[in-house]
């Protein structure tokens, strides 16, 4: 409501894919080479949890596909780039502080998870959604981006450290 509200916000940030040409080939690379190396890497030290989620509750896994982005990964987006990103340009006009603000406060809202695991990851993906929101200027693109790491690591198994447990 605060971003509609505001006269000063476009919001057609809200909808469109923005300069999606402009990261599109950064994010699907990295997140295959990124996915690739994850994977196998936590085979190696985690396989007895290696692809738990699809593998032992098929249906949860399912529901998390359509519902996480919906119902976690769209309001993150909205309050941690799209909001913050407008909220404190006077404050921080460098996008780079921006950047480095963001994934630290998106981090630390990962607290809550009482594990170094989530709030790690929600800093390194929280640099890296934070980094695309600048470039695109998109929040449908962050979304996009943050769907398929944060799907990617609950198929993976990771999920367990990135999640209340309801899941586990």
């Amino acid at each position: 409501m605060l971003l509609l509200s505001d006269p000063h916000f476009k919001r057609f940030r809200l909808t469109t894919l923005g300069q999606f040409s402009a990261v599109r080939r950064r994010l699907f690379s990295f997140f295959f080479l990124g996915a690739l190396f994850s994977g196998v890497f936590y085979g190696i030290i985690h396989q007895e949890n290696w692809f738990s989620l699809p593998r032992n509750s098929f249906n949860d896994w399912l529901l998390l596909i359509f519902l996480y982005p919906l119902l976690s990964v769209l309001p993150q987006e909205l309050i941690f780039r799209t909001y913050f990103f407008h909220r404190y340009k006077r404050i921080m006009p460098r996008k780079n502080l921006r950047i480095v603000v963001s994934a630290t406060v998106f981090a630390l809202a990962h607290v809550v998870y009482a594990n170094w695991v989530a709030v790690g990851l929600a800093f390194l993906g929280g640099l890296l959604f934070s980094f695309t929101y600048a470039q695109s200027r998109s929040t449908i693109v962050c979304v996009i981006e943050h769907s398929l790491w944060g799907l990617w690591m609950f198929t993976l198994g990771i999920g367990s450290s990135l999640d209340s447990g309801a899941l586990s």
